[in-house]
């Protein structure tokens, strides 16, 4: 049971407030903002997405750019109110076809009509959006991509000679293309989020990756569709290699687990590793998984700090990319804390270095490094000397590190699982949707020790 719901932008601004039960002050809002802006914690830069300020519960998730917030003064299980919050997001996204601030100022009148339908009295009712459709009357205001902002490394693939968005979903699933014609498409993403920490010799110590197969359907009629995955898919099984990468021994990717959407009927799963559905409207998740089995990691990476005289150090970072050359990774962040006697930085760079920046944070003592890309094959290496205010009587590598990155690779992904087809049952021999099929690889957590 929540108190309030409300939307605020990146500037504090409220763009969405609606106040289920009265019982926390209407400028719930500002105090929200403030904390989160001007968060102080134990070694923590941002806040948290759960704390509570004089008895009230904030609850929050940042989508889009945007702060989804729910205020609650009752003990509640927060992982709830997260799961609600992404909920939302996601129907109005859905209906709205775009998530940003302009796409809400201008349906705030729809947004409304949904959280009425979602919410009534601080209890949530229903998060399908293809039940909503039932009792929503008031059509999206249709906003332009070309108005929107760059979204992002992952924000365009290419296919042939068409661009389609990363996330496949700028359209709503209530409206038409003029002229009243249906679009006939089919959107599925593949997004693995991969967690790794190397030693300081350059061994992996834990891999994880956590999938999960997006689908958004315009197709008319809700026709039948088979998904087809990796034949020699495995499920629940453990492997070895010699090469040290268990999820590729003999092109077997093997799962710890997985679980699939209500809709997914897995008659002929065990046999062919097909799945068959009638995709509900809006965007879902076919199926989640993971898979601990070690995997080779899309980059390698080598960090080290040494003392190079009095009162100074030196830290070197080389990045190498483990994937084709075809391929090209975006917006890659690398971060290194730094001993907290740190008081001044100075960089130097190898080749290559288009798009690169290189920051000193002296606030939070962190070592900073943006690459804009990184193609497959190549190899960057980053120099930073250091300056301490003391002699350094300690081992470094204690008070430095661990070096921490975080990118995205459309167009690969780690486990090597696959869609082998996407079959429409046709309506007629002339019925042909677009069929588009993405892979995305981030980092959750990518980790080096020193």
């Amino acid at each position: 049971m929540i108190s309030q719901f409300f939307v605020l932008s990146q500037r504090g601004d409220n763009i969405v407030f609606r106040d289920y039960r009265g019982e926390v002050s209407k400028g719930s809002a500002e105090i929200f903002f403030r904390k989160v802006k001007f968060w102080k914690g134990d070694d923590v830069d941002e806040a948290p997405p759960v704390f509570n300020v004089d008895g009230v519960n904030y609850v929050h998730v940042k989508v889009a750019g945007l702060l989804f917030v729910a205020t609650t003064r009752i003990n509640i299980s927060p992982s709830l109110v997260l799961e609600l919050l992404q909920r939302i997001a996601r129907i109005i996204k859905d209906y709205l076809g775009i998530l940003n601030e302009d796409s809400l100022r201008k349906n705030f009148v729809l947004v409304y009509e949904l959280l009425d339908e979602v919410i009534d009295f601080g209890y949530p009712q229903t998060t399908s959006t293809e039940v909503l459709k039932s009792y929503i009357f008031n059509e999206p205001i249709v906003v332009e991509n070309a108005h929107l902002p760059n979204l992002g490394p992952a924000a365009m693939f290419v296919q042939g000679s068409k661009r389609m968005p990363g996330t496949a979903v700028t359209k709503s699933v209530v409206s038409t293309e003029p002229g009243g014609r249906k679009r006939e498409e089919i959107f599925v993403d593949i997004i693995e989020k991969i967690s790794v920490t190397f030693s300081s010799s350059g061994y992996i110590l834990t891999s994880e990756i956590d999938g999960t197969i997006q689908m958004k359907s315009y197709l008319s009629g809700n026709p039948e569709i088979r998904l087809a995955l990796n034949e020699d898919l495995r499920i629940g099984e453990r492997g070895g290699s010699s090469h040290g990468y268990g999820s590729s021994t003999g092109g077997v990717v093997i799962l710890d687990d997985c679980n699939f959407h209500e809709s997914i009927h897995l008659d002929s799963f065990d046999v062919d590793r097909t799945l068959s559905l009638v995709p509900p409207d809006g965007e879902f998740s076919v199926m989640n998984y993971r898979m601990t089995q070690e995997f080779k990691p899309p980059f390698h990476v080598v960090a080290l700090i040494e003392e190079s005289g009095s009162c100074k150090a030196e830290v070197t970072i080389k990045v190498r990319a483990d994937f084709p050359s075809s391929i090209t990774a975006n917006t890659i962040k690398i971060q290194m804390p730094l001993p907290a006697y740190t008081t001044r930085v100075s960089f130097e760079l190898g080749s290559g270095v288009a798009g690169n920046t290189t920051d000193f944070k002296e606030a939070t003592k962190k070592l900073e490094w943006g690459l804009k890309k990184i193609v497959g094959g190549s190899e960057h290496t980053l120099r930073a000397k250091l300056t301490f205010s003391q002699d350094s009587h300690v081992n470094l590598t204690k008070e430095a590190g661990p070096v921490n990155m975080a990118f995205t690779i459309p167009m690969y992904n780690a486990s090597r699982l696959q869609v082998k087809y996407l079959q429409i049952a046709k309506k007629s021999k002339a019925y042909n949707p677009y069929r588009w099929v993405r892979y995305v690889t981030q980092s959750n957590s990518y980790v080096i020790r020193l």
